[in-house]
């Protein structure tokens, strides 16, 4: 444990970095890959060009040294990021160089402020977090490579179909080129592709969800074709799948990671996905009708029309075939052939009366996906209707995104 003036430096400190956050992440990893231009393989670099990748460094930190005497209440923190760091293969050894740059960072960032004093202190403060963060992720290692068909590292999986799911989406089917059995998963959880592209410098590691639900003999995944939009680059590792890989294609990928999972009791579950943000509601959709039979199950979506709207006739079809599941889809652009043949239930975005409408007389739990905007609407609008914020849950594509943090 920190002794309790380092701990009280760090904590009286933590509000000058949140105040410093963006510029103490970007100087962090400007120094990082200049240091060590090896973990440009690992970190995502159309996020580095976005800039989200720092601001989830800078949310981190300040909450680390904020809740230094409790990291416990940042367990669902600490867990989520625990996932990523199994699923990218972080190890312990890279932890000192993360450390020692970015204290170099806030440093160079707060200059005459950051004394010798609140510099040591903060060492102190990253090296009992980086501790906690090492012996957790030592626990997932060991957990998925004991489990019947996991493994450790990257394992090679052979796209065995690939098929669209609208003008956006692209399923991949991928079984195990060496033939064995694979691990089991959680609806939910994603798969790490390792991107082997043979005119970038360096490897490309990108998170997707499972879109089936567990217990066959391949995974699926869903992936989007992410276009330049304005100042956003376009996405490297979706252009790829969608233009070049083909069936017959060997792609590398860590073990299914992820803490984006439904609750074993039997409350209703309502989903509620925004664009892509479908892919791991969909998994879970598919194991509540194949596991709980009787739990009730609101599924709704929200996309621009029918053209991006992916799994529309799977949904349709389970909603009409079980009294268990509901169906409500929100489009913010129908076309008029969606208008004349009433694909949808609501022209627009997801809003209170639509929840009103939707949301469950009892306790119920609420599961999200999509963009960070929309997520944060849609989470302002459930606690405006008194849901619990323990019974709202949310998987951010983004490297981290806490939402109706108090």
């Amino acid at each position: 444990m920190l002794d309790a003036k380092t701990t009280e430096i760090v904590k009286s400190t933590a509000p000058v970095l949140k105040q410093h956050s963006s510029q103490i992440g970007k100087r962090f990893y400007e120094l990082l890959f200049r240091k060590a231009p090896e973990l440009l393989n690992v970190f995502n670099q159309s996020n580095q060009k976005r800039g989200i990748q720092q601001e989830a460094l800078a949310y981190v930190v300040y909450a680390a040294g904020e809740h230094i005497t409790d990291l416990e209440s940042l367990t669902p923190v600490i867990r989520r990021i625990n996932e990523k760091h199994r699923a990218l293969g972080i190890k312990a050894e890279q932890y000192p160089i993360v450390g020692e740059t970015l204290l170099q960072a806030v440093k160079d960032v707060l200059g005459d402020a950051a004394t010798d004093e609140i510099i040591n202190a903060w060492g102190q403060a990253y090296g009992y977090i980086s501790d906690v963060f090492i012996r957790m992720e030592e626990e997932l290692y060991k957990k998925i490579e004991a489990e019947p068909g996991g493994w450790s590292g990257y394992r090679r999986f052979i796209v065995d179909k690939k098929e669209m799911e609208s003008s956006e989406v692209t399923s991949f089917y991928l079984k195990p080129e060496d033939g064995e059995a694979i691990a089991s998963y959680k609806a939910g959880q994603y798969l790490t592709i390792k991107a082997e592209i043979s005119e970038e410098p360096y490897t490309h590691m990108r998170h997707y969800s499972l879109s089936e639900a567990p217990g066959r003999d391949y995974y699926r995944i869903s992936v989007k074709r992410e276009d330049a939009v304005h100042n956003d680059p376009e996405g490297i590792v979706s252009h790829y799948l969608h233009d070049r890989v083909q069936r017959g294609d060997s792609l590398l990928f860590s073990a299914p990671a992820g803490d984006f999972i439904l609750s074993p009791d039997d409350l209703p579950v309502v989903l509620i996905s925004g664009g892509i943000g479908i892919t791991p509601l969909l998994s879970m959709l598919n194991e509540i009708v194949n596991k709980w039979p009787q739990r009730e199950v609101t599924f709704v979506h929200a996309t621009s029309n029918s053209q991006t709207h992916a799994f529309q006739s799977h949904v349709a079809e389970l909603a009409q075939s079980r009294d268990q599941v509901k169906s409500y889809v929100c489009y913010s652009s129908p076309t008029e052939e969606d208008r004349s043949n009433h694909r949808f239930d609501k022209e627009g975005r997801i809003d209170k009366e639509v929840l009103t409408s939707i949301k469950p007389s009892g306790p119920a739990n609420y599961y999200l996906c999509g963009s960070v905007p929309f997520m944060e609407s849609v989470v302002k609008l459930l606690r405006d209707l008194n849901v619990p914020k323990e019974d709202i849950h949310y998987e951010s594509f983004s490297p981290l995104a806490m939402l109706d943090e108090e």
